[in-house]
């Protein structure tokens, strides 16, 4: 009679996770596979499968958590500068999340739990600009303030604006970039 040993992994989903974060932070989401994964985190090719059917399922969770962490980073900041701030802050601690977020055709788009997260996450990028006074075109606004947050950090994760910043720390090179383009159109508007 043999005696077989069964492992138990305390969360392996979890682990999963963590451990395909650490692979898209370093080689990007191509490089993922679920057989590499299980081998990480100890278990059987198939064990990853049980909680996220396939690699599809395992970027759709990093898409949530991503999102909700983003939400969370975000709540509680009135000022839409600072706002701002997080978002790149939030890039920068989070960098696999962020590319893994914004590749719909890497994610299942319908999924209810990414669907809610990122919703929450909407939500707090529109809080931001809720509350600015005179402004004709709210949602033109929000996407204006988007973009200029995202394309900031996605130039600073993919180091093309590294050198730019100088000594000068990201966080206050983006609120020196708004201060700057907010002066600026200030500025013409007083001419105008």
């Amino acid at each position: 009679m043999t005696s077989r040993k069964t492992y138990h992994h305390g969360d392996l989903r979890q682990s999963v996770l963590a451990a395909a974060l650490d692979v898209i932070t370093a080689e990007g989401p191509g490089a993922l596979s679920l057989r590499d994964l299980a081998r990480r985190a100890g278990v059987s090719h198939a064990a990853p499968a049980h909680h996220f059917k396939d690699r599809a399922g395992l970027l759709t969770a990093i898409a949530a958590e991503g999102y909700d962490l983003l939400a969370a980073a975000l709540a509680g900041t009135p000022e839409l500068r600072e706002r701002g701030v997080r978002y790149v802050r939030f890039a920068t601690d989070h960098p696999a999340h962020f590319q893994v977020m914004f590749q719909p055709e890497l994610l299942r788009t319908d999924d209810p739990e990414l669907v809610a997260a990122k919703e929450r996450a909407s939500a707090e990028l529109r809080a931001g600009v809720a509350d600015l006074p005179d402004v004709p075109d709210a949602r033109a606004a929000g996407i204006a303030a988007w973009s200029l947050a995202h394309g900031f950090a996605t130039l600073l994760l993919t180091r093309n604006i590294t050198a730019a910043l100088g000594d000068q720390g990201p966080e206050e090179y983006f609120r020196s970039l708004t201060g700057l383009l907010f002066t600026s159109q200030l500025a013409t508007e007083q001419r105008n």
